[in-house]
């Protein structure tokens, strides 16, 4: 094998992922704990099944996708498409699964067919983020915290059936009950959750202050500009399907959010995806987006290690 140091840190060979995976495995652990992402390049992935190997070479079992905030489909077992959102829209940076109690420690992304134009993943270190954060703005949300909020309806975001895989309403309460969040029903079939959450974790191996969270994300100023004032219009205040606000129900200033998003922007990299490339990321070290693309781009996705300080 060789190796280029940078994020993220370049593997290159051939023959099985899985062998090399399993081969390798505590070093590569090291170098992921190090780096914050590793990229396999010129290994043989073999599909679904062959993504399910290496996971569980590396990480463990791959994890099931809960509590759902963006629309994916099952490849096979626990292994996933990446978010179906329409090519021209690009995805911020975040980190899987920040919203909730427990969120998967690492992720893997295989390249089954990489897109035309643009169409990467790019990364930023959010121990970087956190650090160009202005003080007072973290200083903020350490006093206050952040609030996900969440409105299931008919016509606008994903269904609560889909997010959290059951169509029993008393299911449901007991999930929030047991992830930190509060349920309301409305009308006929709609539901609105909301958690507070840590704007800022430590990493568990590392110790650093992470900037770990879906503010920018979810915060209503990140959807396009007459896309926010429809919804705004037709359902109101708080009928937005995603939003952040302070842990006590405080409106995030624009402002606030604009100086987030320029901290992610100016940590992040970026790399054009060969086929059959295997990027897994520390989920707790780096967050990840989806740049728009142009052309047949598929990756599917897996998750592993759940995390224990949620």
């Amino acid at each position: 094998m060789t190796t280029i140091t940078t994020l993220p840190l370049l593997i290159s060979g051939d023959g099985a992922a899985v062998e090399v995976l399993r081969r390798e495995r505590e070093d590569l652990r090291r170098r992921l704990a190090a780096s914050g992402a590793l990229l396999l390049r010129g290994f043989d992935v073999a599909g679904a099944d062959g993504l399910t190997d290496a996971v569980r070479a590396l990480s463990g079992a791959p994890l099931a996708y809960t509590e759902q905030s963006s629309p994916r489909s099952v490849i096979k077992g626990n292994v996933y498409t990446s978010t179906e959102y329409p090519p021209h829209a690009g995805i911020p940076l975040h980190n899987e699964m920040s919203y909730q109690a427990v969120w998967p420690l690492t992720l893997f992304f295989h390249c089954v067919q990489p897109p035309s134009t643009q169409g990467a993943t790019p990364l930023a270190s959010v121990h970087a983020v956190h650090e160009m954060i202005d003080p007072d703005v973290r200083a903020e949300f350490a006093r206050r915290r952040w609030m996900a909020v969440r409105t299931y309806g008919e016509d606008v975001g994903l269904r609560w059936r889909t997010a959290f895989g059951t169509d029993s309403r008393a299911q449901v309460e007991r999930l929030c009950a047991a992830g930190g969040l509060r349920a309301q029903w409305s009308g006929s079939d709609g539901l609105r959750t909301t958690a507070v959450r840590d704007a800022v974790h430590r990493h568990p191996v590392t110790g650093l202050p992470v900037w770990f969270n879906h503010i920018v994300i979810f915060h209503e100023s990140s959807l396009p500009a007459d896309v926010r004032e429809g919804l705004r219009e037709v359902y109101g205040d708080d009928g937005f399907p995603n939003n952040s606000c302070y842990g006590d129900g405080g409106v995030i200033p624009d402002d606030v959010v604009a100086h987030l998003r320029a901290c992610y922007r100016a940590a992040s990299v970026r790399f054009d995806y060969q086929r059959d490339d295997l990027l897994i990321v520390d989920n707790m070290a780096v967050a990840h987006g989806r740049e728009p693309f142009t052309g047949p781009r598929q990756i599917a996705v897996a998750m592993a290690e759940p995390s224990r300080t949620g």
